[in-house]
């Protein structure tokens, strides 16, 4: 038996297990609300570390490590600030009182919360949100399909697509069959693998590079890469600043937060508001570590590259298979070291489907639940709903993966894009909803509108036009400010909100 077989049986293991997970939860979806919020049943521990560890997409164990080995620490550290402090403020200011709202109002998706927080009968702003949600989640599960793509293709030299094909079913198979309460199970046991894949890589790689002080030694002769002030490209090997402005614009990360619908669909469902603080501490904790230790690997990554241990990257998005080399290195020293080899690569494979999962969720019922049954107005039985949000999930899957097959993206690029999405479009928007009274259905839909055009429009416009200048700064920033003005200037030069409106979030304000 070779070491690969090894690998390969672990990983087969791995993914087997997380379709048992999902065969074993099926028979609790009796409707869409328990296929797509789990009829609110969940624990402190699997809220926190499902909700963590579907935000930390495939871009924790192979973008920001990649980040940090080619481009010094600035961008990936002060990204790490920033997303850190993130998912603490989300944790403490929007979860409890998000919980309470939604279940006030009996809303399980964020378009069915925003629909009947403001009272819109129209059905407008559950469009609006419905065709965001599907816009931005796509491409962000392309990006988890591509690196279970790169993972596979670079460990056992099989075609990217078929490998991202593989990977794509057995993800559609557990989230077809047991939805939102297969996915928070299972992302609960992957960030379990996941933190154990991260420890094992920095241990052994450190090792390899002859301890930390040798690693550290190997990178403070470069001028600017362990400096938060200043950039260093190991490609080019040339040093530029990280100044004031470019800080700022990576830690606005952390506001994207306040808009994902897979993070907030976690809030919504935990089964008692009270167990919030402790699923906040275990979260907060579990965050911080985890991308710590991503962006050590990625120095530890320098390193082992110097000394050829893994091959020399030309490119960060080269560089995103870094893990995957250290684990086949582990692997070459026998069978047990080849079994912890797999458990990396399926930690890799774990931080991946983590998300994609989620996103698939999330995706599927803006088009089952929020476009087809309420904007349309097609009544459907249980029994149809919950087969519609099943096709719904293999249909978007599809698309995904057809985004997904040129194997030279970047996982990190991807997921950069689309989190700005999410975190100007919605954002404003849910911070509003939960702490300003005076918010109206037609600010909410402005703010939405602005802030996910922005988006576009400073990505592929203005950074495109102005690299290098003020300007040149990430979209999300700039987009989430525009949306925020959007719903402030709307809300207040059109209708005051109805009585019945203010009353229940004064009700829910009271609760909280």
């Amino acid at each position: 038996m070779t070491t690969n077989i090894v690998i390969l049986i672990t990983i087969i293991l791995y993914m087997v297990m997380m379709i048992v997970i999902g065969f074993s939860v099926a028979d609790r979806n009796k409707t869409s609300g328990d296929f797509f919020l789990g009829g609110r049943r969940l624990g402190p521990f699997v809220t926190a570390m499902s909700a963590e560890a579907s935000d930390m997409s495939g871009w924790l164990l192979m973008g920001l490590p990649a980040v940090a080995l080619m481009g010094g620490i600035a961008e990936a550290a002060w990204t790490a600030i920033g997303l850190a402090i993130g998912t603490y403020i989300n944790w403490l200011v929007v979860a409890k009182r998000l919980r309470v709202y939604s279940q006030k109002i009996d809303a399980f998706t964020l378009p069915d919360f925003f629909a009947k927080r403001f009272g819109d009968n129209s059905k407008i702003l559950t469009t609006v949100a419905a065709i965001l949600i599907i816009v931005f989640f796509i491409p962000y599960t392309a990006s988890g399909f591509s690196a279970c793509g790169k993972l596979f293709s670079t460990l056992f030299g099989i075609d990217y697509m078929t490998a991202m094909i593989i990977s794509a079913i057995v993800i559609v198979l557990y989230c077809t069959l047991g939805g939102f309460l297969a996915a928070s199970t299972t992302d609960f046991v992957q960030s379990i693998v996941m933190t154990i894949a991260l420890l094992v890589v920095v241990g052994f790689g450190a090792n390899k590079a002859n301890g930390f002080s040798n690693v550290f030694a190997n990178v403070q002769s470069l001028d600017g890469y362990l400096n938060l002030f200043k950039g260093f490209d190991v490609a080019s090997g040339t040093t530029g600043s990280y100044g004031a402005l470019p800080v700022a614009s990576t830690l606005a990360w952390g506001l994207g937060y306040f808009g994902m619908p897979h993070i907030l669909l976690r809030f919504m469902a935990i089964e008692d508001k009270d167990k919030l603080k402790t699923s906040r501490r275990v979260a907060s904790v579990w965050v911080v570590i985890s991308m710590a230790v991503a962006v050590l690997i990625g120095i530890i990554g320098f390193s082992l590259m110097k000394i050829g241990i893994v091959p020399a990257y030309e490119s960060t998005s080269a560089a995103e298979t870094i893990i995957v080399d250290i684990a086949k290195v582990i692997s070459n020293y026998g069978y047990i070291p080849a079994f912890v080899g797999g458990i990396i690569l399926a930690g890799i494979l774990a931080s991946t489907m983590s998300t994609a999962d989620s996103q698939l969720l999330a995706a599927a019922s803006s088009v089952s639940q929020n476009l087809v049954q309420e904007t349309a107005g097609i009544k459907l039985s249980q029994k149809k709903s919950m087969l519609l949000a099943r096709v719904s999930v293999i249909i978007i899957s599809i698309i995904a993966v057809f985004l997904a097959r040129n194997p030279d993206s970047s996982v990190f690029r991807i997921v950069s894009f689309a989190w700005a999405g999410f975190g100007a479009a919605f954002g404003p928007v849910v911070l509003c909803a939960l702490f300003w009274k005076r918010t109206n259905k037609f600010g909410a839909v402005a703010g939405m509108l602005a802030g996910g055009i922005t988006v576009f429009v400073w990505k592929f416009l203005i950074r495109t036009k102005f690299v290098g200048t003020v300007l040149d700064i990430y979209e999300l920033l700039p987009a989430f400010i525009v949306g925020l003005i959007f719903i402030v200037v709307v809300s207040l030069i059109t209708k005051v909100p109805d009585k019945e409106i203010t009353d229940k979030f004064e009700e829910v304000k009271a609760s909280v």
